[in-house]
């Protein structure tokens, strides 16, 4: 019998990995390897970052500011695609994201790794939909800059899996949730149906990804003895989160498990 795949080695391995195609493709081949349960989680091991730079990431986009990202007409094709690239950009920043929380943290459940590695390969999926839809589009992933503050977040909370918990996936990419059903109607409006079809699979989608994130936040919360909306409050305030404002897709909020105490304050934002 074959040795099994190291989970957590892999999913650092992918992560380092600069090329979109390559990574993509590991990703997907890790977790069916996996889901063939030919994968070992070593939980307990403390795994060194190799000399290679953190994220793996492809000489373009370039990054730029948030405000330089660019404005995004949909009256014409060059707007959509810069649209498209943007949520492109996003969805291969959360591959990344996905698997920094699969390598990084040990000493967690075995169902916290495979978790995140099914978002991994689910945000991969994204991206190569996203991907292939700016080429028919005429245009390459890595022609229009990209921001970086999804990452940002990530670095900031890597020393504690609770605050990454608390503010990547319940913060920033909870954020989508909100996003997604807008721009899905500016781009059916435009015309672009393709488009607005990647995005119901991408909500749809996301919306599990922000549950994982809340499951694993109020199971460390209560390993902690924390209370979880109170720390949630503290960590934003320790770690500068950015300020959530509305309007807030309240349904999806709930479906992705925020209790109804959260989405009270959401209603009001």
């Amino acid at each position: 019998m074959a040795h099994p795949l190291a989970l957590r080695v892999h999913a650092l391995e992918c992560l380092i990995e600069t090329d979109p195609v390559a990574k993509t493709q590991g990703v997907a081949l890790l977790a069916d390897a996996c889901r063939a349960g030919a994968c070992s989680v070593d939980a307990a091991a403390s795994l060194d970052a190799v000399a290679a730079e953190i994220p793996g990431r492809p000489a373009r986009p370039a990054l730029v500011p948030p405000r330089l990202v660019g404005r995004r007409s949909m009256a014409t094709q060059e707007g959509r695609a810069m649209l498209v690239h943007a949520l492109a950009h996003i969805e291969f920043n959360a591959v990344n994201l996905a698997l920094d929380a699969v390598w990084r943290f040990p000493g967690m459940p075995d169902a916290y790794y495979t978790d995140w590695l099914r978002v991994a390969a689910e945000e991969a999926h994204h991206f190569n939909l996203l991907a292939a839809h700016l080429r028919a589009l005429g245009w390459d992933y890595g022609d229009f800059p990209g921001h970086d503050s999804l990452w940002e977040m990530v670095e900031k909370t890597s020393g504690d899996v609770l605050a990454r918990m608390a503010l990547v996936p319940r913060t920033m990419e909870a954020r989508g949730l909100d996003a997604i059903p807008p721009l899905r109607a500016k781009l059916a409006q435009a015309g672009d149906e393709a488009a607005a079809r990647i995005l119901d699979v991408l909500l749809r989608d996301e919306v599990g990804h922000v549950e994982i994130g809340n499951r694993w936040y109020v199971h460390l919360c209560a390993q902690r003895g924390l209370e979880p909306v109170a720390t949630y409050d503290a960590l934003t305030v320790q770690y500068k989160a950015p300020v959530l404002k509305g309007p807030f897709n309240v349904d999806a909020r709930r479906q992705a498990g925020f209790t109804e105490a959260e989405l009270a304050r959401f209603a009001h934002g």
